[in-house]
């Protein structure tokens, strides 16, 4: 975000006001449109509300903004010529359209760490850059220069690395495909929203856990699907209370994080994804598992995927690089039946005409290359240390405010907070002294339990940013 430079000979509010009539012009603030409230510029902008009173009147002056009492200031519909012109309402637009934005505790989270960089943040589900192969790439890269051509691609994605993705699923996931049940997307976020929009309809009903990382896409409110909830355990949810939805609301699908749920944890008993596929087969229910954090399992071997037991093709399995190496590869995948794979790769050229090719040959020669399994180990043991740090830090500062257990993989914490507790006073107060979080309701659940991400902070802010967020609540409950 632009800032004034406090080094210029130019004024502050000045610069302020020449900054915002250059805006104004480009149209990002079209006529008629409201400007930010004077305390909100001014703490954005982080200079003192008199300075943006300055700039404001200069613009009033000008004739470019007009403030009345009660309606804020506003750009001036007249200034931009003699004749009255009519712009397009695009704050109506922007509000229409059939795609929801996304649930405003997540919209704050994101503008609070875009004005505040200083943030420690244990909001965003990625791993810290410290954690990527950033020297391996580099070094992949730098020996295998790319092709000379870069055309469009084949739409189900780059053949070499759905290649390259047999071999990988069934040496680290058990799972036995081949290349043409393989569609290439740019993460498990693309692949839910290709499976949501091409293979349901509006008003279909399908069951998602509870709580889940769905609930934070209103990809499937935009869909129009009825969302109907699945309790999870500490052993994941239960085979049975599918039955009884699809008794009641005749489900048309399942969707499901066994492994290091998000954002619990939890791991689907062996017993339970048994009974659980034999439930799908006798009603007929697809079923679309999410795997994103398998392998980041940190003392045992990774837990089977529900994929790897299916004998029936009931489930529609889907990957990433995102939680394993890097997200901004946007590297993703989805195991499918050849008729759904058709189905997708046609929907998404539609889209975007495929994937960009040059993150998928990244992707192709890092998985092949001698670099990856180094690379899972050293994860594995850097998330650990990050998880321990993490949680001897909730027991030293709030021992007995926050209860959890501990993950055995994955990214996340997920913490009960034990006195009553409102989420909005909880997450303002804490950006307020410099960390950031994710409280649980943005996930389905009741006020009161948060989801602290160890994967993004360095190691040496863990223990500041649990200080930092027990103040934070200590303040609020008193």
């Amino acid at each position: 975000m632009w800032k004034p430079d406090r080094s210029s000979d130019k004024s502050l509010f000045q610069q302020i006001a020449d900054d915002l009539e250059r805006r104004i012009s480009y149209g990002e603030f079209p006529p008629g449109s409201a400007l930010p409230s004077e305390r909100k510029l001014a703490d954005q902008l982080g200079v003192n509300r008199s300075t943006v009173i300055m700039a404001y009147a200069e613009l009033r002056a000008l004739g470019i903004i007009e403030s009345q009492s009660g309606s804020g200031t506003r750009v001036s519909k007249y200034k931009w010529g003699a004749t009255p012109k009519h712009t397009p309402n695009w704050h109506r637009y922007a509000e229409g359209g059939s795609f929801l934005p996304n649930v405003p505790f997540l919209r704050r989270i994101r503008e609070a760490l875009g004005q505040q960089p200083s943030l420690i943040d244990f909001a965003s589900g990625e791993l810290s850059g410290d954690l990527a192969p950033v020297e391996e790439i580099n070094a992949l890269m730098s020996d295998n220069p790319l092709a000379t051509y870069l055309g469009y691609d084949d739409p189900k994605g780059y053949s070499s690395l759905r290649q390259g993705l047999v071999s990988y699923l069934n040496k680290f996931r058990g799972i036995e495909t081949t290349d043409s049940s393989i569609l290439i997307t740019s993460g498990s976020q693309q692949s839910l929203y290709l499976i949501t929009q091409c293979l349901l309809s509006p008003g279909d009903a399908v069951a998602i856990e509870d709580p889940s990382y769905c609930y934070s896409l209103p990809m499937f409110q935009s869909a129009g699907l009825r969302l109907f909830r699945l309790p999870v355990d500490r052993h994941g949810v239960r085979p049975d209370d599918i039955r009884s939805l699809y008794k009641k609301h005749r489900i048309k699908m399942v969707f499901l994080n066994p492994n290091f749920h998000n954002p619990t944890g939890a791991v689907l008993d062996q017993e339970r994804r048994l009974k659980l596929l034999d439930v799908a087969s006798e009603l007929g229910l697809p079923i679309v598992e999410d795997d994103p954090f398998s392998l980041t399992a940190y003392e045992d071997s990774p837990p089977q995927p529900l994929k790897s037991l299916d004998s029936i093709g009931s489930v529609l399995y889907i990957g990433s690089f995102s939680k394993i190496a890097a997200s901004g590869l946007r590297v993703g995948w989805m195991v499918a039946p050849h008729s759904v794979v058709e189905r997708l790769a046609d929907a998404r050229q539609q889209m975007d005409f495929g994937l960009s090719v040059v993150p998928q040959k990244v992707a192709m020669q890092f998985l092949n290359s001698a670099y990856f399994e180094p690379h899972l180990d050293r994860l594995r043991s850097s998330l650990l240390y990050k998880r321990d740090l993490l949680i001897e830090a909730f027991r030293r500062e709030l021992p007995d405010e926050v209860s959890f257990e501990a993950p055995r993989g994955g990214l996340h914490l997920w913490c009960k907070i034990i006195p009553e507790v409102n989420d909005s006073k909880l997450l303002e107060e804490a950006i307020r002294r410099g960390v950031v979080f994710v409280p649980g309701s943005v996930y389905g659940s009741d006020s009161g339990y948060i989801r602290f991400t160890y994967a993004r902070p360095r190691a040496e802010e863990i223990g500041p940013g649990v200080t930092k967020f027990a103040a934070a609540l200590r303040d609020i409950l008193r």
